[in-house]
């Protein structure tokens, strides 16, 4: 046998394994992975000044927040839209959506993020809404771990604006 093949096939082998693992493992062009921004200080509601709670109707919330829809787009991709609505009575100025989902059910660990993004939403009038739908893709990496996790994620997401800070967390199953 010719040592020239052997070595030509052992090399072939050799990187074929080596992809095969970084594509398991997550790294490398493996899809998914690259929608969102990355949010490097995540506001929460302790982080607000003192609120608008005199600009409220009925003890409502400022803000609030429901998950209209979520479309399959692939294996790790999902299309989902939501909508803010600004309860208060007055306009809300400065809006900003901060949004991390977590591996996990009830899990807001930061080493868990599996996805994040920020929407700037800008003024909103009293009473009023703003809908936006975000393609939330995964890595294979960030699948499995939703996966290990019997496929439960945790969204949270704060609200922030000039006066106050919301932020609201939901567990759901999705795999």
């Amino acid at each position: 046998m010719n040592t020239n093949y052997l070595i030509g096939g052992l090399l072939v082998v050799l990187v074929a394994s080596v992809l095969g693992v970084a594509l398991y493992a997550g790294m490398g062009p493996a899809p998914g992975g690259g929608s969102g921004e990355e949010i490097e200080e995540f506001p929460t509601e302790g982080d607000a000044d003192d609120g608008t709670d005199a600009t409220l109707s009925d003890d409502t919330e400022p803000f609030s927040f429901t998950i209209d829809d979520i479309e399959e787009c692939g294996e790790t991709c999902r299309d989902v839209t939501a909508t803010l609505d600004n309860n208060q009575n007055g306009t809300a100025t400065d809006v900003t959506v901060y949004i991390r989902i977590f591996a996990g059910e009830g899990n807001t660990e930061t080493g868990d993020v599996v996805w994040e993004d920020i929407e700037d939403v800008g003024e909103m009038d009293a009473g009023g809404t703003h809908t936006t739908t975000k393609r939330v893709e995964l890595s294979l990496q960030d699948g499995r771990s939703v996966e290990r996790n019997n496929g439960w994620i945790t969204i949270l997401t704060t609200v922030e604006s000039d006066d106050t800070t919301v932020t609201f967390q939901e567990s759901r199953q999705v795999a």
